[in-house]
């Protein structure tokens, strides 16, 4: 790809930026500018590759990505400069090269669309330059119209808002408006465990191009220090290779998909599903087509409704709802939490090293493919730091850095208020914690795991099951009277003295291991 180093100063009347997570061909400032006589700016800058020790993977595929859009862009008739991560006039932040490149163009105008981080927006508002903003059309509620939905209200619920973004969207309505299969939402239909017998769909793959190649040779010799393993990316970095995954999701994975979306089994990182987030996140898929292709497929009867149901709830409920309460709350939202947690993140989060199968397995496969399913994140390795008591801001740290869709609007809000209920229960109404039995009954994990799930005290115990029934017992004068956490707090008050004691016990010593720095 040229670089633009030793172009020539040339006034233009609008520059636009186009962001790492903004490739996408619908993009309002692109509908905006005249690719005749505006010009594009696409960066590569280690502010935003370091803030936090970002997966290689996940920076290889923002590069690859945007190296390929850049192309995309120039064949359409685009003038695009693109700066490399190893351009010796770059700056090292977007503001920088934002700054240089308006300064150098004499742009009338700089174009931007509204970011994905309210960090990264707050300083572009404050560069001192002629912004022109943009709304993100990619999602379905704005954030105005989302803020007049949650006018007045005490506290959110996501389910109401789901309801009225299918109003919105027609999806899965009968023609009164009613919702197909006389319920909105299936999620007891998506519980179920893996069967022994039932085996995921092999998973697709998207060996680098040269392009990739040279990114991944860059990232190797830049980020080495960063976790996470390099040697097994083969993530879509073009639009027709994520419309290739979505496409073998669609065939071979969406059917059994409602029903296992919550399962866990060992040595299978993908299971059914779709693994299309991070490409969704960049722009390179589109919301509402993927909507509108789980929708057909089950009017067309080739999936369940659990299945198709459960699959847009998690895009225009889940997804739609925690950016809603992102811009929302923002900035104090990052800094909330509700437990008082101070406990250091253990490095075993970094390094995979437990006997804890169940962690050893999510956070190997985060280090090897910068991936991990939601229950993987909320159940296991969020469960863990939940009971552990680890300070939220940590923990928001470690989720935004290790995963490849992770970006601060999806992860802060998904971590923060979901996985540590910092927010005090404004994002959902109960903490999901669970003891081992959980995990248990959702995965083969505990079969291969040092420690024995039947027990909850004494050396050879599950950690989760101790640590469980601590968490319950230091935090019961905030959770006790959580009507959801009712029955828990009615067996914690059957329970002989000498048993909770005893569990008491081990939890305090699995705790104190963690301030010593010990794996557990």
């Amino acid at each position: 790809m040229p670089g633009s180093a030793g172009a020539p100063a040339v006034a233009v009347r609008r520059l636009g930026l186009v962001l790492g997570d903004q490739l996408s061909f619908d993009l309002a400032l692109l509908t905006a500018l005249d690719p005749a006589q505006d010009v594009l700016l696409l960066a590569e800058v280690a502010e935003e590759a370091g803030y936090v020790p970002h997966h290689p993977q996940k920076i290889a595929l923002i590069f690859s990505a945007m190296r390929h859009f850049a192309e995309a862009l120039r064949e359409r008739g685009w003038r695009v400069h693109y700066v490399r991560l190893d351009d010796a006039a770059n700056t090292g932040s977007l503001v920088g090269e934002l700054r240089r490149w308006a300064t150098r163009l004499a742009a009338g105008e700089v174009h931007v669309s509204e970011c994905g981080e309210w960090r990264l927006e707050q300083a572009l508002r404050d560069a001192g330059l002629p912004l022109v903003w943009h709304a993100d059309r990619r999602f379905l509620c704005g954030r105005a119209e989302f803020a007049a939905w949650a006018r007045g209200k005490k506290q959110l619920r996501m389910e109401y808002f789901y309801r009225e973004m299918r109003r919105k969207s027609g999806l899965l309505l009968n023609g009164d408006g009613t919702p197909v299969g006389g319920a909105w939402n299936f999620d007891a239909d998506n519980r179920k465990a893996l069967p022994r017998a039932v085996k995921a769909p092999l998973v697709a793959h998207f060996p680098p191009d040269a392009i990739t190649r040279e990114v991944l040779e860059l990232v190797a010799a830049r980020f080495s220090h960063h976790y996470g393993t390099l040697e097994r990316f083969d993530y879509p970095v073009t639009h027709a290779e994520a419309e290739a995954l979505w496409a073998h999701f669609l065939d071979f994975a969406l059917p059994a998909f409602g029903d296992y979306q919550d399962a866990m089994a060992s040595g299978e990182p993908f299971l059914f599903h779709a693994r299309i987030s991070a490409a969704l996140n960049i722009g390179l898929l589109d919301l509402r087509r993927l909507c509108a292709d789980v929708e057909a497929a089950y009017w067309a009867g080739r999936v369940p409704l659990n299945a198709a149901e459960g699959f847009i709830r998690q895009l225009i409920g889940w997804r739609e709802y925690v950016r809603g309460i992102y811009w929302l709350h923002m900035p104090d939202y990052a800094a909330r939490n509700a437990f008082g947690n101070t406990r250091a993140l253990p490095e075993f989060y970094w390094t995979g090293q437990t006997r804890m199968q169940c962690m050893r397995q999510a956070i190997g496969q985060t280090l090897e493919h910068a991936y991990a399913h939601h229950i993987q994140r909320l159940m296991v390795t969020g469960n863990f730091a939940l009971l552990a008591g680890i300070a939220p801001q940590q923990v928001c740290d470690w989720y935004l850095a290790v995963y490849l869709d992770a970006f601060d609007w999806v992860e802060l809000p998904n971590t923060l208020g979901m996985v540590m209920h910092a927010d005090g229960g404004y994002l959902g109404s109960k903490p999901y914690c669970a003891s081992g039995q959980y995990i248990k009954r959702m995965s083969d994990y505990c079969a291969g795991c040092a420690y024995k799930v039947a027990e909850s005290t004494g050396e050879q115990a599950c950690p989760f099951n101790a640590l469980y029934w601590h968490f319950l017992m230091r935090h019961q004068d905030r959770l006790g009277a959580n009507q959801r956490l009712g029955m828990v707090y009615k067996n914690l008050a059957r329970m002989p003295e000498a048993r909770r004691q005893a569990l008491w016990q081990r939890g305090e010593q699995l705790l104190a291991r963690l301030d010593a720095g010990q794996a557990l």
